[in-house]
């Protein structure tokens, strides 16, 4: 069966939205065509949601730590960065850098997967403050939540889409 060039172009235009995930862009072609950008964020959100636990939970292990490794290396994708950027986190004290580590660290051994939020629009503080209540919150919904923060991120990204 040949590939279907509006699909491929579709996926290649947004599929990036969903950090290291192309899947899900392949799913929300399925439900279009969409009439705005506000209707195909919402499909977006919906097929992340939708999705069964381990395509979630892969979704979700696909976006890199804040102010970890990959963004120390200079090896983020341009969203990322620039998501991190906004909140600051890209311009840590030692102080605040020891303990996103420590936290980073934390979040993995107890929840097997990043901590992942929507930071546009945050402070440091806010995230911290987020990532600490989460951490020490419990376990059942981390999940849901961690879905919820980039199904905001996607649309984020939806709006940016040239």
């Amino acid at each position: 069966m040949s590939a279907d060039p509006a699909r491929e172009a579709f996926v290649r235009r947004v599929g990036h939205v969903a950090e290291g995930s192309p899947w899900v862009a392949k799913a929300v072609w399925e439900l279009g065509p969409f009439p705005d950008r506000r209707a195909l964020a919402d499909a977006f959100g919906a097929v992340v949601r939708a999705a069964p636990r381990e395509r979630q939970l892969a979704l979700i292990r696909a976006h890199p730590d804040l102010a970890g490794r990959a963004a120390l290396a200079g090896e983020l994708t341009s969203e990322s960065a620039g998501e991190q950027a906004s909140a600051g986190l890209e311009r840590l004290t030692p102080g605040d850098l020891a303990r996103v580590t420590r936290l980073n660290a934390d979040y993995r051994e107890r929840f097997g997967m990043p901590f992942v939020i929507c930071v546009r629009g945050r402070t440091v503080a806010d995230v911290l403050s987020a990532w600490e209540r989460r951490l020490a919150g419990d376990a059942d919904p981390e999940p849901a939540t961690a879905i919820g923060g980039i199904a905001a991120i996607i649309a984020l990204r939806v709006a940016a889409v040239p």
